[in-house]
């Protein structure tokens, strides 16, 4: 048995490629449902790895979708889920982070259980949003949430 310190830890992180993957998918699957987005993707440390807002998306989308990938990385779960949490006055506190977005279409991307980032979307409703995000997650092949 040893005393050693670990320093480090590996982290896995979404890639270039398949940040690109995502956002062209959601675009894709937003435009096929009928309605402008913004898609945003953020790395496990929820700094932003990629990005794009459709020519007729309202300008609100892109911090609301940012905001959202954000909120999905930072606990692994779906915005959807926030609600419910933010309603528990123990959890309460958590509202007041600037970034945090407790709005359905944010999920968090797994990869072989590993949390690797986040997908946001916004500009249709809630239910748009969301499958619009769960298109690009499956043609990507991250993980589906459960």
């Amino acid at each position: 048995m040893t005393n050693e310190l670990t320093r480090i830890v590996a982290t896995a992180s979404v890639s270039t490629a398949a940040s690109n993957l995502l956002v062209e998918t959601a675009l894709s699957a937003a435009d096929a449902a009928g309605f402008e987005a913004a898609v945003a993707v953020v790395d496990a440390g929820g700094a932003l790895k990629g990005f794009a807002r459709s020519d007729g998306a309202a300008f609100l989308t892109a911090d609301v979708a940012i905001n959202k990938a954000w909120t999905a990385a930072s606990y692994g779960y779906p915005t959807s889920v926030w609600n419910d949490y933010i309603a528990d006055p123990q959890v309460a506190p958590l509202a007041n982070l600037p970034r945090m977005m407790p709005v359905g279409g944010g999920y968090a991307l797994f990869d072989n259980g590993r949390l690797v980032g986040g997908i946001g979307l916004s500009g249709g409703n809630t239910t748009q949003d969301q499958d619009a995000a769960l298109a690009a997650i499956k043609a990507a092949g991250f993980e589906l949430p459960a």
